[in-house]
């Protein structure tokens, strides 16, 4: 496999996000303890704060463009390794985090309402991102055709699935795009400079008939992320869609 994605686009990231059924602990004592032991193992994570809807966060200096970032809500764990030196840095952090929350903050297999492993491609395009995104994924498709017709413009191109990866269903992967555009912007020709990112997100959800291992579920899911992000999600959605921002300038 690739030891890293960030050839393909210009923004690469790799996030975790565990959702929790009772709240996570939010005693000052139990978030600083926590919250220490991941600053010793990641020295660079320095900045921590309280956001004004509740949340804790701790991370690592945007302005360097790669940084890692962990944040602490009522019932979510998440974190995240924006432009990692390689997608195996990215998940170890990752697995530190999952194997350090049970002892910091009491997270057990019965108390995983999901998990989530998530690859994030950026790809930067001041413009219709909608119409680019169109162009790269419907053209000549049934759906395509409507935007064939002349004066139209497209608003909203941003296509989501969600599949099965067991017989269960307890694994499934989505794949998502978000264009930040809009009618004012596509109105007034005015575009920001958001990128249009694409997600592939590989959720885990406990069975009845086993007790959910974190561990190993989140090597598992990442595995199918990196197996379906290099047989698929490259080459036939972010890599088009590069292709048309290039064809484009």
């Amino acid at each position: 496999m690739m030891d890293n994605y960030d050839a393909f686009c210009d923004d690469f990231f790799v996030n975790l996000e565990l959702q929790t059924s009772l709240p996570l602990p939010s005693a000052r004592e139990t978030i600083l303890q926590f919250c220490e032991a991941c600053q010793k193992q990641f020295t660079d994570m320095r900045a921590f704060y309280r956001r004004e809807s509740g949340e804790f966060v701790l991370e690592g200096d945007r302005e360097r463009g790669s940084y890692r970032w962990l944040e602490l809500d009522s019932r979510r764990l998440s974190a995240g390794y924006f432009n990692p030196p390689s997608i195996a840095e990215a998940l170890a952090q990752h697995r530190w985090l999952l194997d350090r929350c049970t002892y910091f903050l009491g997270i057990s297999h019965l108390d995983v309402e999901c998990l989530d492993v998530v690859f994030g491609f950026n790809l930067d395009y001041q413009g219709n991102r909608d119409a680019i995104v169109a162009q790269a994924l419907l053209a000549g498709s049934p759906l395509g055709c409507l935007l064939d017709e002349e004066g139209y413009a497209p608003l909203g191109a941003e296509p989501s699935c969600i599949i099965a990866l067991d017989a269960d269903c307890y694994t499934q992967a989505r794949l998502s795009v978000e264009t930040r555009s809009s009618s004012y912007q596509v109105r007034t020709g005015v575009y920001d400079d958001e990128p249009i990112s694409v997600y592939l997100t590989i959720r885990g959800y406990p069975s009845p008939t086993r007790n959910f291992a974190m561990q190993p579920a989140f090597d598992s899911q990442a595995g199918h992320a990196r197996d379906l992000c290099e047989r698929i999600i490259i080459p036939k959605i972010v890599q088009p869609i590069a292709t048309a921002i290039a064809s484009d300038r």
